[in-house]
């Protein structure tokens, strides 16, 4: 990396709870590419200060995650399509001042279904209502999937999650032991499980729906091998981890501050450095 000079580009993540999961991938793609830029993350105590930081320090990328992906909306100037079609943002892109915001986390999700060859004749259950269910909601129902139930405690966006895409809803996780049925694909999109939050031990969905399931998809990044993924391995079941969602995104992400596409090989490598830590 090179020596901070007045020169450099900063990009920046805003997260409640920063990991360096962003910050080792985006500067290890630095340094093998030879730009003079930075990668820093911040746990923001005012999101529109942060924002507005953004736009007059002229920084030039802003990755947007957990609980800001739909609070951040209304402080940038424009929103691409991938971002307005879910409401939901996870990248701004700084272009002397005017700030368009993307959603990344779509495209994750996407390629991922697509490259575990999920059969879209799966019952899937969604665990959570927030911006990043909405991304795995939208990529759910675009790739084909019609058995989808949003499962979230709030009767508002709940419903309307559920609604938006044309699936099911239910306030929680039906007993599969009391006979109340069971899905194909279990998919978490909240913080149960995270590293450093008060459900980190916890196990998004209980053992029995575990047992009942055929792949296993959580989207926490931190820790890679979170409760879920644990339990499911054990189980012999097909996974999908949420450090593959934030390769991916931040792939994207990547590309769309510096206009660099990085070559397979050098974002494995990145893929590498950010895994080791």
């Amino acid at each position: 990396m090179p020596i901070l000079n007045k020169d450099m580009t900063l990009c920046i993540s805003l997260s409640a709870r920063p990991s360096n999961n962003g910050t080792r991938f985006h500067n290890h793609l630095y340094e093998q590419l030879g730009l003079n830029w930075i990668y820093k993350a911040f746990a923001p105590t005012d999101l529109a200060q942060a924002i507005a930081g953004v736009r007059g320090l002229g920084i030039r990328g802003c990755a947007v995650s957990m609980p800001y992906k739909e609070e951040v909306i209304g402080l940038v100037d424009v929103l691409d399509p991938s971002a307005k079609a879910i409401d939901s943002v996870n990248t701004i892109v700084n272009d002397g001042g005017t700030l368009t915001a993307y959603n990344t986390d779509y495209t994750a999700i996407e390629q991922l279904l697509q490259r575990n060859a999920v059969p879209t004749d799966y019952s899937v259950w969604l665990l959570g209502a927030g911006g990043m269910a909405k991304a795995t909601a939208a990529a759910l129902r675009d790739a084909g999937f019609r058995d989808v139930t949003i499962i979230a405690r709030n009767a508002e966006a709940g419903p309307a999650l559920a609604g938006l895409y044309g699936f099911a809803w239910c306030a929680g996780i039906p007993a599969v032991e009391a006979g109340e049925g069971s899905a194909d694909m279990l998919i978490n999109v909240t913080p149960i499980g995270m590293a450093g939050g008060p459900e980190a031990d916890t196990l998004a969905f209980p053992h029995e729906a575990v047992a009942a399931a055929k792949v296993l998809f959580d989207v926490v990044a931190l820790p890679a091998e979170t409760p879920l993924i644990q339990a499911a391995r054990a189980a012999g079941k097909q996974v999908i981890t949420g450090a593959e969602v934030a390769t991916i995104q931040a792939l994207e992400q990547f590309v769309l501050y510096t206009g660099v596409r990085p070559s397979d090989e050098q974002v494995r490598a990145a893929e590498e450095f950010m895994r080791a830590q």
